[in-house]
């Protein structure tokens, strides 16, 4: 492992925090805009502050705003359902198969791999909480094992999130009439009405392509951890405290507090979410397709299992103080996103890289032009929604030009954007705060992952 150890160690050098790196690409953003869309090819003045009147707007778009908070939502609830209790018994259930380094990596990329591909919120948490039950397992038990590969396994989730159910693009473009509202602006009226009103997923995350790559992932990484914790040598554990901190439970509420503290409050409401849920999936019409998964969907579905999984209100609310720390980073930095899709939509710079997009690719090499551009993008924009804020409606445009299929290649950014996370430890910090690693230590391992992912994704393209 040592040219991935000089490698992860270049890659800290030289990559500033997640903050910095939306503020410089602002900065880049409204550069290129000035430079290359600057009629008058003259410095002016008023043309800049245009430019920044498109990035206000942008910054607070109501509908893109919506978008973030359903982002943020799925981050937090599904923290709070890895937190629950139930949730936390069956971790500790499957970690028993962790006997040793080589299956515990197996064990926890598979099951984290698993679960992200229901919900990234809750895969990222389920795989930081696992890798440090196994790592405190070790300690108690006194076996070999190196630490940051199955901190790096937990991670896995992160490189399958966008594929899965609760992937920003797809779940976007599952809605109606969101393709039309994205385009608006960007393509003539003539044009939005030959848009789909919606791509269900029966055409994108259970389309077989995707199911064939989702399928090998997590049938081929899990197995490449598995012979890397064969050959690898353990490491120091001592950073590890086994000592649990338990949510403090009052015996005697009284009066209101009983509604607070009783298991009954929980379970009502989330049995009546669940019911709601079971019964709008049964009345939807081509229930196949699964149109009716959407962000809100999602949502919703998570905030009834944590009702119903956590024991009453106190708990519930106590995990949502844990939880909402980690979506911090979607608050501050989606809306520089949104201000960078305001200046490329409204000064036509997205039309510029879509005809570049055109002039470079065919119709059998868009997809794979699509997913290297989206793992290029995505080191710098770590956000699957303000990705595709940025560059779907460059994807939507150079699909519709070049006559190729549009889920297609929606699935090729979601394979670009989700393969390079195994090289930007944005999204890694709520786990490497759970099991105390640093992203120094995590990142040779998954690079080896990031080109694992990245032969099955491109197979996956060229296969179907």
């Amino acid at each position: 492992m040592k040219f991935t150890e000089k490698y992860s160690r270049l890659f800290q050098l030289l990559l500033p925090s997640p903050l910095s790196i939306a503020l410089l690409l602002s900065l880049v953003t409204i550069s290129a805009a000035y430079v290359f869309t600057n009629s008058s090819n003259s410095v002016d003045q008023n043309y800049l502050i245009t430019l920044l009147e498109f990035w206000e707007r942008g910054l607070w778009n109501n509908s893109l705003m919506v978008f973030a908070l359903q982002m943020m939502l799925m981050l937090v609830l599904g923290h709070i359902l890895a937190m629950s209790p139930l949730v936390s018994k069956f971790i500790d259930k499957i970690s028993v198969f962790a006997s040793n380094n080589a299956r515990a990596a197996l064990l926890v990329c598979f099951s984290t791999i698993a679960v992200a591909l229901f919900n990234w919120g809750l895969g990222l948490i389920f795989g930081a909480i696992i890798a440090r039950k196994i790592g405190e397992k070790a300690q108690r038990e006194g076996f070999v094992l190196n630490y940051p590969l199955i901190g790096a396994a937990g991670y896995s989730c992160l490189m399958v999130w966008h594929g899965g159910i609760s992937g920003s693009s797809t779940t976007k473009v599952a809605e109606k009439g969101h393709l039309a509202s994205l385009m608006e602006g960007i393509l003539p009226p003539d044009k939005l009405t030959e848009l789909p009103s919606a791509i269900p997923f029966s055409e994108t995350v259970f389309s077989s392509m995707n199911v064939f790559a989702s399928v090998a992932v997590l049938i081929l990484i899990p197995l490449l951890m598995y012979l890397i914790g064969k050959n690898s040598s353990g490491t120091d554990l001592n950073r590890l405290k086994t000592k649990e901190n338990r949510l403090e439970q009052r015996t005697d509420p009284i009066g209101a507090e009983k509604i607070d503290y009783s298991n009954l409050t929980t379970k009502i409401v989330g049995s009546i979410i669940l019911f709601y849920l079971g019964h709008k999936v049964l009345h939807t019409t081509d229930v196949f397709k699964f149109s009716f998964v959407t962000p809100n969907f999602i949502n919703l579905s998570l905030l009834g299992l944590g009702f119903f999984f956590h024991k009453n209100i106190i708990g519930f609310l106590r995990a949502a103080e844990q939880a909402i720390g980690g979506a911090s980073g979607i608050l501050i930095q989606f809306p520089l996103y949104f201000g960078i899709m305001g200046i490329m939509k409204e000064s036509g710079l997205v039309n510029m890289l879509s005809n570049f997009f055109v002039t470079h690719a065919t119709t059998e090499s868009f997809p794979i032009y699509t997913l290297f551009s989206a793992g290029i993008v995505n080191v710098f924009v770590p956000s699957g929604g303000g990705q595709w804020a940025i560059q779907g409606p460059i994807i939507i445009q150079a699909a519709d030009s070049l006559q190729t299929s549009l889920p297609k290649s929606i699935m090729a950014l979601a394979y670009g954007d989700q393969l390079t996370n195994m090289l930007q430890p944005f999204w890694a910090l709520p786990l490497l705060g759970i099991t105390k690693l640093k992203a120094k230590e995590i990142l040779p391992y998954t690079l080896v992952m990031m080109l694992a992912g990245a032969t099955i994704y491109i197979s996956a393209l060229l296969l179907f």
